[in-house]
């Protein structure tokens, strides 16, 4: 977002001088939205943020308990393998986004290819390099790693 907009988002926020806030805003982002803050004009900004939440990675543990909640919540708890799952939060690099979007990927070729469980055979097929034209294309590289 460009300093012009997150200081129009600071006019918008309050009447009358911050005496009376209007709304609340919620920024999120990584630590270039916390040095972009620190930018001369947008000083005025960030000495309004009342609260701040810095996270870090997410351990390989963290991402294999919330793989397993949303596998439960999905009524599906078996769908994938335990090495699968493993691999997965391996290969998520702490990010829960990473994680959903590794799982969604092979859950949406196991659909079509009306496979009835999730395991390491897929995961290396949808992701290791493939020179053939008959394998799918995961979307991560379709649409370029964010």
């Amino acid at each position: 977002m460009s300093p012009g907009v997150l200081n129009e988002l600071r006019l918008m926020a309050s009447a009358r001088f911050d005496s009376q806030p209007l709304l609340c805003i919620v920024l999120a982002g990584d630590t270039r939205l916390t040095d972009k803050l620190r930018r001369d004009e947008l000083l005025p900004l960030g000495s309004r943020i009342r609260s701040r939440l810095a996270t870090e990675k997410a351990s390989a543990d963290d991402l294999q308990a919330c793989l397993e909640h949303l596998l439960v919540s999905a009524g599906a708890p078996q769908l994938m393998t335990p090495p699968l799952r493993h691999t997965l939060c391996e290969h998520a690099l702490g990010n829960y986004r990473v994680l959903t979007t590794l799982a969604n990927e092979l859950l949406s070729t196991a659909a079509q290819r009306e496979l009835p469980e999730l395991d390491e055979k897929l995961y290396f097929d949808v992701f290791a390099p493939s020179t053939s034209s008959s394998r799918r294309t995961p979307a991560r590289q379709l649409n370029g790693a964010r």
